[in-house]
């Protein structure tokens, strides 16, 4: 090495300066470490879900009739999935009613029905259980009636649990495995954090939050765009 810091190169016999060697090694280490950082991960949605309705096929036909389809209303942001144009009206416990339960589509195996809080205290369920979707074991029913029947739900009605969507590629991002508890960030003025989003994990899924109407208005969901989900 010389004097003035330059790098005696012995099979050239040239010289490289101290700040050309610093540039290179920079370089060489910032390439490597964006070869093993965590890829971007997909932009997170959060959608804020309005009281629905999820029907079996028998329970369709005997609101709707024999042989009757749903029509599309509007496709929602998961595949296939979609708001029909079809409403029923749900009665409650001490009679109380909501005349516009929309049903989303496609059909399930199983009915249930998914209120916000407020819809449950309007309809006079004082407890209404949380619940993931398809766990309706054990919760209450209702009354239903559609154009050309009513049915009598014997259970089925719950609050659904804040979730989240995604596939396992985005599960692998962030950490978790199918049913895996994470947490949501929302910042803003009406800052909050939900402590038990739970993971719902599919091939066909893509990055979506959701929550009910009455969380989405406690957080100023609408209001922000500053959203975490945390491991």
């Amino acid at each position: 090495m010389s004097r003035d810091g330059a790098i005696l190169l012995s099979q050239s016999g040239g010289t490289v300066s101290r700040a050309e060697i610093e540039r290179i090694v920079r370089t060489v280490v910032l390439a490597r470490s964006r070869t093993v950082s965590r890829p971007e991960p997909t932009v997170l949605r959060v959608d804020a879900s309005a009281r629905h309705l999820h029907l079996s096929q028998e329970d369709l036909e005997t609101l709707f009739g024999p042989g009757y389809e749903l029509k599309v209303h509007r496709p929602l942001f998961q595949e296939g999935n979609f708001a029909a144009q079809e409403t029923v009206t749900i009665i409650g416990p001490r009679s109380r009613l909501i005349s516009n339960l929309r049903i989303l589509g496609p059909l399930r195996t199983k009915t249930q029905v998914e209120l916000a809080f407020t819809d449950a205290i309007s309809l006079g369920f004082d407890n209404l259980p949380i619940r993931l979707s398809g766990n309706t074991s054990g919760t209450p029913g209702a009354l239903l009636m559609g154009p050309r029947g009513v049915l009598e739900l014997k259970e089925g009605v719950i609050r659904a649990a804040v979730h989240v969507h995604m596939n396992p590629s985005e599960a692998a991002y962030y950490g978790v495995r199918q049913g895996d508890l994470m947490k949501l960030r929302i910042g803003g003025a009406s800052a909050l954090t939900f402590e038990r989003v739970h993971a719902r994990i599919d091939a066909t899924s893509r990055l979506n939050v959701h929550m009910d109407t009455d969380e989405a208005n406690a957080c100023g969901l609408h209001l922000t765009k500053d959203i975490e989900l945390i491991k």
